[in-house]
């Protein structure tokens, strides 16, 4: 494949986009700068890492290296989720909920391709594993956390309603229908979105990064749309069962609203 080297001096002239970035919020006192360049300083340290300990976890694959590695991504992932939602529950429940919700969504897409359209030789090969498993888990990293986000939030904001039905006799699961179903809607709609403006509105990042790396348009395509379902349905996976786990920790076995499990319920 005809690849286009980058050098140093490439990536410091591409840098001059994320200075006027930040010289446009000094200017209108966005005071968003100070973001700006923290997060392109790590945007260069992360993945200067990254690339550098792919290279050897490709040089030296095996079994046990690619899941140390995908163990480590997903507990990083986990903790993400955990920590975005401004209302915390009790007793690590955020950190519960996300493990859960992360941790199936991934192991079973990537499970799914893997043995599907995707087979590997060796099944550990980390070229396929590592790459699907960092995929899959910044869809499902999003759609868990704002299905995660708005259950808390949204549990406080309708508590005498859900509290209504409650006393009418409606189980939990009927009494947060409509806070479910905002969830998962709201965890879902971020991959919705990407699969309509892909290829009409946009080219997305790894159609391009393989166009870009001499791969044939047809068949990064092919991949591209292989992606898009993957990641559909692992922010499914993930919307709903960080929805579904947050109203078990927000109720109780006799079916009581429990608000009180909350670090700061009002």
């Amino acid at each position: 494949m005809n690849v286009i080297a980058l050098h140093a001096s490439d990536l410091a002239i591409a840098s001059c986009l994320v200075l006027l970035c930040a010289a446009i919020s000094l200017v209108l006192r966005l005071n968003l700068q100070k973001q700006i360049l923290w997060s392109a300083t790590r945007t260069i340290v992360q993945l200067l890492l990254v690339g550098q300990l792919l290279r050897v976890v490709f040089t030296h694959a095996s079994a046990g290296l690619t899941l140390l590695i995908i163990t480590v991504m997903m507990a990083l992932a986990i903790r993400e989720v955990a920590v975005r939602p401004k209302a915390r529950l009790q007793r690590h429940g955020n950190l519960v909920i996300s493990a859960m919700a992360v941790a199936s969504a991934t192991l079973i897409c990537v499970f799914f391709i893997t043995n599907t359209a995707v087979e590997p030789t060796p099944w550990y090969d980390p070229r396929y594993v590592v790459a699907l498993v960092g995929i899959v888990l910044g869809s499902a990293l999003n759609a868990a956390s704002l299905a995660l986000d708005t259950m808390l939030t949204g549990a406080t904001r309708e508590r005498l309603a859900i509290e209504a039905r409650i006393s009418l006799g409606a189980p939990a699961r009927q009494a947060f229908a409509g806070l479910l179903r905002e969830s998962v809607r709201r965890g879902i709609v971020p991959s919705i979105n990407q699969m309509a403006a892909a290829g009409i509105i946009t080219l997305p990042g790894i159609m391009t990064g393989q166009i870009l790396a001499g791969m044939d348009p047809s068949e990064a395509a092919k991949y591209q749309i292989l992606l898009m379902f993957l990641l559909c349905g692992a922010s499914t996976l993930a919307a709903m069962g960080a929805a579904f786990g947050a109203m078990r920790h927000l109720s109780d076995e006799r079916g009581r609203l429990r608000l009180d499990r909350l670090r700061n319920p009002s």
